[in-house]
This record gives C-alpha cells, sequence and structure tokens, in this order.
C-alpha cells in the first residue's frame, strides 16, 4: 500500500475517535473562543475533523506528484469522505445543529452516487472524483467545520453563516449528483 492510500485510510480510522469525542457522554469543561463558550468536546472533534479533512488534500497531493494514483485509491479517497462527512453530519442532527432533513439529502445522495460507481466498477470502470465532486465536498467539509465549532466566529456578528454554508453545501451536493448521473446514464442503459 502506497504512502496516499496510508493517508486515506488513517483518515477513516480517524473517524471512530471524533465519534467517541463528540458523542461519549463526558466533558471536559468549556473554552472560552471570541467571547463564546464552546464545549471542549466539540472543539476537539472539530479540530480532529478538520484534519481529517485536510488529509483528503494531502493524500490526493502527494499520488498526483509522484504518480501513486491507484484504483484502490482512487475507490478509497471518495469513500473516506463519504464516511467522515456522513458521521459528522448524524452527528450534528444528533446535537440538534444541522436540520434532519438537510442530512438525509446529503447523505442520499452520497449512497446514490456509491451506488452507481458500484455498477461501473462492475463494468470495469473505476472513475475518480472530478472537479465539481471536490468542490461539493470542500463545501460540506466547511459547513461541517464551522457547524462543529458552533459558528463562533461569525456570531459575534450574528451572521448565520453556518446554515448559509449547509445550504451551499446541499446545493453543490444535488448538482454533482445530478452531473454525476447525467455523465453517466449508460451503466444504466445498457444494463440487461
Amino acid at each position: 500500500m502506497n504512502l496516499p492510500n496510508k493517508i486515506t485510510v488513517s483518515r477513516i480510522m480517524l473517524i471512530p475517535i471524533f465519534l467517541l469525542v463528540m458523542l461519549v457522554p463526558f466533558s471536559w469543561g468549556e473554552v472560552a473562543l471570541l467571547g463564546t463558550e464552546l464545549p471542549v468536546t466539540h472543539l476537539a472533534g472539530a479540530l480532529i475533523f478538520i484534519v481529517a479533512s485536510v488529509t483528503d488534500w494531502v493524500d490526493g497531493y502527494y499520488a498526483r506528484k509522484y504518480n501513486l494514483v491507484t484504483n484502490l485509491g482512487k475507490f478509497l479517497d471518495p469513500l473516506a469522505d463519504k464516511l467522515l462527512v456522513s458521521a459528522a453530519l448524524i452527528v450534528l442532527v444528533e446535537l440538534g445543529f444541522a436540520p434532519s432533513w438537510m442530512v438525509i439529502i446529503i447523505i442520499s445522495r452520497e449512497f446514490a452516487v456509491t451506488g452507481l460507481r458500484l455498477v461501473l466498477a462492475g463494468e470495469g470502470e473505476v472513475v475518480a472524483a472530478n472537479q465539481l465532486g471536490k468542490i461539493k465536498t470542500w463545501a460540506q467539509i466547511v459547513a461541517i467545520s464551522v457547524l462543529l465549532l458552533h459558528n463562533i466566529i461569525f456570531e459575534m456578528a450574528s451572521i448565520p453563516f453556518d446554515m448559509i454554508a449547509l445550504w451551499v453545501a446541499m446545493f453543490f451536493t444535488i448538482w454533482s449528483g445530478w452531473d454525476y448521473f447525467a455523465k453517466n446514464k449508460q451503466a444504466f442503459l445498457n444494463s440487461k
């Protein structure tokens, strides 16, 4: 297994740690940041999520720079993104920070695209994420990060950036899903 794939696997392995920090009912107290009280567990969970998300860029950078792109990497990288984002969104619903209907739409798109990838893989085609899919992923990461941090930077200005970012993420999620299915409709048209 090459270095980019090891980095991707490490991103997947951070998910249970993120879940433990965010959901196990214990308290490390609160920290005051920018005039707002934030539970230490939420700050720690946000930092774990952000570090895990940044590894998405790191593994892609090394894979392209050193010509280490593999079919395993093309499969694992989007899977790691989907697992991380889905876990974080479900945690946000559990904490009451994100509307469940938006999270259902976002996660449904992820399942649908994963299903399409499996159909294409059955035909011997491994499809890497396109630019629109990468924009979707980063829009989701920004929205989740701001929500995990309780909109702390924008709270003082009374700007609901967390919800604006979630709407933007949902928009790109729907658009990229539509684009993915439109570009790969032959998988359904040619199916037996």
